[in-house]
């Protein structure tokens, strides 16, 4: 069950996704660190699960899912904004209004699952506890996950990095530092913000074999979101840049993203 302050984020996520910010152009048009991500994250699904039954959960307004759908994987969606069911719908995606914690659909259905939002939305981790158990639940054994994270050394930048440092460490700066709090100066409504050994660690204690951790966006990444449009040259010198750094320790958490990639184990 929800504590009051997930209360709180859920209600904001209400009124983010449906009134305040465009979900649809984020992985699109929004900047140019949005296609890096969109790219490097289809990667890495197809990489790992190049086909199957695929459950999008928290899968937004349908962008991966209706890239997925068209390359021939059976994708169905579930989100908690209806705007978003909306626009996948439109998309022809099989959409549905729901909660990554209480999924509508019987065991064993999928053969990969997509968690690429929920687990920063989600403040205590008795409830990521819940969202990673539904996603093993559907998934057959053998089964793929792939689970996004924000990374909170990337968080701490934003709150801290163009301004002058403070005689001490600003309750909120250290919150987030030590614990993934996120500031309350972030509009974003952000429950939790993870290390990649964090992550890590929440996925396999969820009962996952985790094959890796990696970063998405790589060191570039913000670059691309700051300068919004990025010539070719500069947009594949991040795509080289991100893909070489993907997997090293301290250097994935310089990503915006972090991607846990897991199986539900074979057998018990």
């Amino acid at each position: 069950m929800a504590t009051s302050d997930q209360d709180d984020i859920d209600a904001r996520i209400q009124v983010y996704y449906a009134d305040t910010f465009d979900e649809n152009a984020r992985l699109t048009t929004r900047s140019a660190q949005g296609p890096l991500e969109f790219q490097r994250t289809q990667e890495l699904i197809r990489g790992k699960a190049p086909a199957g039954r695929v459950i999008d959960i928290g899968g937004g307004s349908g962008i991966h899912a209706t890239a997925l759908r068209d390359d021939g994987y059976d994708v169905v969606l579930v989100d908690p904004v209806q705007r978003h069911v909306d626009t996948a719908s439109a998309a022809g995606i099989d959409a549905h209004l729901g909660d990554a914690r209480a999924l509508p659909f019987a065991s064993e259905e999928f053969d990969i699952a997509l968690l690429l939002g929920p687990l920063y939305h989600l403040s205590p981790v008795a409830d990521r506890r819940v969202a990673l158990a539904e996603a093993l639940r559907v998934l057959k054994p053998g089964g793929v996950l792939l689970t996004a994270a924000l990374s909170r050394y990337v968080a701490f930048g934003s709150v801290s990095l163009t301004q002058s440092p403070p005689p001490s460490l600003p309750d909120d700066w250290a919150a987030l530092l030590v614990d993934g709090t996120p500031s309350p100066r972030l509009r974003f409504p952000a429950g939790h913000l993870h290390t990649a050994e964090e992550l890590h660690d929440e996925v396999a204690n969820a009962g996952f074999e985790v094959d890796d951790v990696v970063g998405v966006e790589g060191p570039a990444g913000l670059f691309l979101e700051v300068i919004g449009d990025a010539g070719e040259d500069v947009r594949h010198a991040a795509l080289v840049l991100a893909r070489a750094a993907s997997a090293t320790p301290g250097i994935r958490d310089q990503s915006a993203h972090l991607i846990a990639i897991a199986r539900r184990p074979i057998s018990a």
